[in-house]
C-alpha cells in the first residue's frame, strides 16, 4: 500500500574508493663489498631537490582533492575529467511534465517539449527575477497575465509564480499566436514553418511577422535558442508516459467526485493535526458527508481497508501507461463499497465521502501514483472544476 514518503533525505552511498597507492620503485640492494684501500667508500645519494619539493606537493594536492570529493565539494564528474556542461533539464521536476502536456493540448502546433524549451530560454526554470515587469518561469507581464493567467492548479490563487499556472498560461498564449499565424499562412500573407512563425510572433508580435511575410530577423536569435534546447526536452518528455490508448496521458482520469473543490493542493504543507510540514501526497477535495466517490479509470482494487491515518482507503491499479504503472487512491471514506481483488470500471462507486482517520472534516484525499511515485493529480483529471 502506498504511504506518505518518510521525512528526510535518502541515504547517500558511502564513498569508499581511494586513489591507488604508489608502489616504491625497485632498487638495487646496497653493496656489501669493502672499498679498496685508500679509496673513498661510495657515498649514498639522498633524494634530489625535485623529490623533496614535488612529492610533498603532490601529497598535499591528492589529500585536498580527496577531502573535497568525499565532502561533496568536488563532484565525481569534475574529478574524472571534463564533461559537457549540465543542462537546465536537471531543474525540471518530472511532475511538471503532465502540466506541459495539458498546456499543449490546446493546439497541435505547440508541443510539451516546445513549451519546456521556451521556458528554459526565458528563465532557465528560475522563478526569481530582478525585473518587476516580468515574473515567474514564463516571464509574464501584468498585462499578459490578466489575459492568460488562471488558477490552473486550484490552490486558491492565480499567479505567474506558480509553475503550473505559468505553464498553462504560456500554452494558451502560444496556441493563440499559433492560430493567428496559421490564419495568416492560410491567406497567403506569410510563409514558413508554423512553429517558427509562432515563436517569431511571441518575440516580435504577429503584426511584425505579417509585415515581413516570414520570420523577421529580429526574432531569429530567440527562435534558434529555443530550437537548440528542444532535443533535451524531447528526452525528458519521453521518460514520462506519453500516450495511453492513443490519447494524451494527461487528463485521462474521470473526476472522482461530482464537485472538485480543492481545499488543500498537492505539495509541501503543514499537516493541520500533526503540525508536521511534509509533502501532501494528493489533493483534498471538499465535499459533503456521504457524497459519492467513484473510480476514475478501469482497473483492479489492490487495497480496501481501514488505516490509522487515511481512514477507509481504497487503492486501484490501472495497469501500465507507456511502461509505467498508474495507481489512484481514495481516502477518508465513510465506508467501503469495493473489496481487494475486485475489477472496477470508471464510475464504479468506491465509497461515500467521510472523515475517517486523521481528518478535520468530510473530504476526499485523492492521490495519483506513477511507478510508485506521488504526482500532482490535477493535470491527470479530465476536468478540474
Amino acid at each position: 500500500m502506498p504511504v506518505d514518503p518518510a521525512d528526510g533525505t535518502p541515504p547517500q552511498d558511502d564513498v569508499t574508493d581511494e586513489p591507488p597507492g604508489h608502489e616504491p620503485p625497485d632498487r638495487e640492494p646496497p653493496s656489501t663489498t669493502p672499498a679498496p684501500d685508500g679509496a673513498r667508500p661510495p657515498r649514498r645519494r639522498g633524494p634530489g631537490p625535485f623529490v623533496l619539493i614535488a612529492v610533498p606537493t603532490m601529497v598535499v594536492i591528492v589529500g585536498v582533492a580527496g577531502f573535497l570529493a568525499l565532502t561533496g565539494v568536488l563532484s565525481p564528474a569534475l574529478s574524472e575529467g571534463p564533461d559537457p556542461a549540465p543542462t537546465s533539464v536537471s531543474n525540471v521536476d518530472a511532475s511538471y511534465v503532465p502540466w506541459l502536456r495539458k498546456a499543449a493540448d490546446a493546439c497541435e502546433v505547440v508541443t510539451p517539449s516546445l513549451l519546456a524549451a521556451q521556458i528554459d530560454q526565458l528563465s532557465g526554470w528560475n522563478n526569481d527575477t530582478a525585473s518587476l515587469s516580468q515574473q515567474g518561469i514564463a516571464r509574464f507581464t501584468d498585462a499578459q497575465w490578466q489575459t492568460w493567467g488562471r488558477d490552473d492548479d486550484a490552490n486558491g490563487r492565480s499567479s505567474p509564480l506558480d509553475p503550473a499556472d505559468a505553464v498553462m498560461a504560456l500554452g494558451r498564449y502560444d496556441c493563440s499566436l499559433a492560430k493567428e499565424v496559421t490564419d495568416l499562412r492560410t491567406k497567403g500573407t506569410v510563409s514558413g514553418n508554423l512553429v517558427d512563425l509562432t515563436l517569431a510572433a511571441y518575440t516580435v508580435g504577429t503584426d511584425a511577422v505579417a509585415q515581413t511575410g516570414h520570420v523577421p530577423t529580429a526574432a531569429r536569435a530567440f527562435l534558434e535558442e529555443v530550437k537548440e534546447r528542444l532535443p533535451r526536452y524531447d528526452a525528458l518528455v519521453r521518460q514520462n508516459p506519453d500516450t495511453a490508448d492513443g490519447r494524451n496521458a494527461s487528463a485521462i482520469l474521470a473526476p472522482p467526485a461530482g464537485t472538485l473543490t480543492v481545499t488543500s493542493p498537492f505539495g509541501s504543507r503543514e499537516h493541520p493535526l500533526t503540525g508536521v510540514t511534509k509533502l501532501h501526497t494528493g489533493v483534498d477535495f471538499g465535499a459533503p458527508q456521504g457524497a459519492p466517490v467513484s473510480a476514475t479509470r478501469d482497473g483492479r482494487v489492490t487495497f480496501a481497508d481501514m488505516t490509522a491515518a487515511y481512514g477507509n482507503r481504497v487503492v486501484i491499479d490501472h495497469g501500465t501507461i507507456a511502461g509505467k504503472r498508474l495507481e489512484t487512491t481514495y481516502s477518508h471514506l465513510a465506508a467501503l463499497q469495493v473489496t481487494a481483488g475486485q475489477t472496477v470500471t470508471a464510475g464504479t462507486p468506491v465509497g461515500p465521502v467521510g472523515s475517517t482517520g486523521l481528518s478535520t472534516g468530510p473530504h476526499l484525499h485523492f492521490e495519483v501514483l506513477l511507478d510508485g511515485q506521488y504526482t500532482d493529480p490535477m493535470p491527470w483529471l479530465s476536468t478540474t472544476r
